[in-house]
């Protein structure tokens, strides 16, 4: 089994199979517009940027589940990550990633690479003081967390590595050389 026997919503609301980017290095995070991880589009805007001619494509989900960070259309949504931080990769529709009403996209690759818990980072603390007051067993499970979760492909299409909210796009860099 592979990413590449996925579909997911278009921002015109058709599906499109993941096969489109069957050979490529992907990175697929879901996104929100008004959370304090939004600032991370730039970080993805600059590693696609960097490594788009080897072969990297990055697949932003956004999603409103977490505290309701992205409220808007899928036409506000697009309009907001170009105007706001110039993202030329794909931004897909809005679609849930956590839960039973996930895309089936993400329960894969939430199996395949399940929580190990958050790195150390400037917002570990806080973001885990957060999650533990909505639930205390909020981070027992391997569900996405969070806004910003980064899930990355390899050119087969497996699910190679899982990098949490806290972790900068750009603290990925070596990771990503590594497989590209």
């Amino acid at each position: 089994m592979s990413v590449y026997q996925f579909s997911m919503p278009t921002k015109s609301g058709e599906l499109q199979s993941l096969q489109t980017y069957e050979g490529k290095v992907l990175i697929i995070v879901n996104t929100a517009s008004k959370c304090g991880f939004t600032h991370q589009y730039e970080g993805l805007e600059a590693l696609y940027k960097q490594y788009k001619e080897q072969g990297l494509e990055i697949i932003a989900v956004p999603s409103n589940q977490f505290g309701e960070e992205e409220p808007g259309s899928n036409n506000e949504i697009q309009s907001f990550c170009k105007l706001n931080y110039g993202v030329t990769f794909t931004v897909m529709g809005k679609a849930d990633v956590r839960d039973e009403s996930a895309l089936d996209l993400f329960k894969y690759m939430i199996r395949e690479q399940p929580f190990q818990g958050f790195p150390p980072s400037d917002k570990t603390e806080m973001l885990t003081d957060y999650l533990n007051g909505i639930d205390p067993n909020y981070l027992k499970d391997d569900e996405v967390k969070w806004n910003f979760t980064k899930f990355v492909i390899d050119r087969k299409g497996n699910v190679v590595g899982r990098f949490e909210p806290v972790v900068k796009p750009m603290e990925m860099e070596t990771f990503i050389k590594k497989i590209i």
